[in-house]
């Protein structure tokens, strides 16, 4: 059992992170992006092609934050391959100890630098939860035995501020009931579709059957908003969020202050089990905002307890 399941199954507060993109630099580099969040952070996300960009691979990545002593939640989109490649996928992360996984369907390939791949789509997201599940029950798709079976934790993503809205919730019940337990829900730059969604999944039990955790996005630029505004497919940021860090005397302040906003937001949401943090920062900026938020580090929180509740 990964550290990350054995603290959502305890009802603990946990904090995960998305590990920015590795284009080279080997394990150097993934030691250095992991230094500065290292404290805080329950398990890091390695991506998995975000965006439809290339980039190192998930599994390759979540191998090297293995041995740099941290644990991994390895992501897996059905945007770029076939059932063929993620069952093996999956099975190798499994030999290596992998076991927190994320099951993307993925961005279009138009979302891109790259739109002329062609797409997949094998099976979606759901389906590849199920497929997880197929594999931890001792059987391949096609019902060849694996021995001994894989254990996962298997999660998804959900994106609360995107339309319909309505079908938001359904779809993540859907996710749980492929074999979700765990959702890392998607930026939302409007509080009031995350607390419409959180206060839906409270109020239907969904909350209770799988861990909802929102993410966080920390900018530093007047650009960086504006990408996100304009590039990230499935974000959309009010204009006048914008206007705000374009209008600043310091646009660094002003967007660590909207993330700390936000957070708090998030956390005063029912059913919250953590929060995810995605930095585009470089300084320690999921520190900061955890010191901020009053989210202790890693070991004092394993150590003494934490309730979310301390930090609204």
């Amino acid at each position: 059992m990964s550290n990350l399941e054995r603290k959502l199954a305890a009802g603990e507060f946990v904090v995960t992170a998305e590990l920015p993109v590795i284009d080279g630099g080997g394990q150097g580099e993934i030691l250095r992006q992991l230094a500065p969040m290292r404290p805080f952070v329950d398990a890091f996300n390695a991506t998995d092609n975000p965006s439809a960009h290339a980039h190192c691979s998930p599994l390759a990545v979540a191998i090297g934050l293995i041995q740099a002593g941290v644990e991994p939640v390895m992501q897996l989109a059905c945007r770029d391959r076939n059932r063929l490649a993620l069952e093996a996928d999956l099975l190798g992360a499994a030999m290596h100890g992998i076991e927190n996984i994320c099951c993307l369907t993925g961005d279009d390939v138009t979302a891109g630098d790259e739109p002329e791949t062609r797409r997949v789509f094998d099976i979606d997201g759901p389906q590849l939860i199920a497929l997880a599940r197929v594999l931890e029950g001792g059987r391949y798709l096609s019902g060849r035995s694996i021995t001994p079976p894989p254990h996962y934790l298997i999660g998804a993503v959900e994106n609360p501020g995107a339309p319909p809205y309505e079908y938001r919730v359904r779809r993540a019940a859907q996710k749980a009931l492929a074999g979700a337990r765990f959702l890392q829900l998607q930026i939302c730059y409007h509080p009031e579709l995350l607390e419409r969604f959180m206060r839906v999944a409270s109020d239907t039990g969904l909350s209770e059957r799988l861990a909802l955790i929102p993410s966080i996005c920390i900018l530093r630029t007047v650009g960086g908003m504006r990408f996100v505004a304009t590039q990230v497919p499935g974000i959309d940021v009010p204009p006048e969020t914008v206007a705000r860090v374009e209008n600043a005397g310091d646009a660094e302040v002003e967007c660590f202050e909207i993330a700390y906003e936000l957070a708090c937001h998030a956390l005063a949401q029912p059913g919250v089990a953590g929060l995810h943090f995605i930095s585009f920062r470089r300084d320690a900026g999921i520190a900061k905002l955890c010191t901020r938020l009053g989210i202790p580090p890693r070991l004092e929180r394993e150590t003494n307890g934490y309730s979310a509740s301390v930090a609204v």
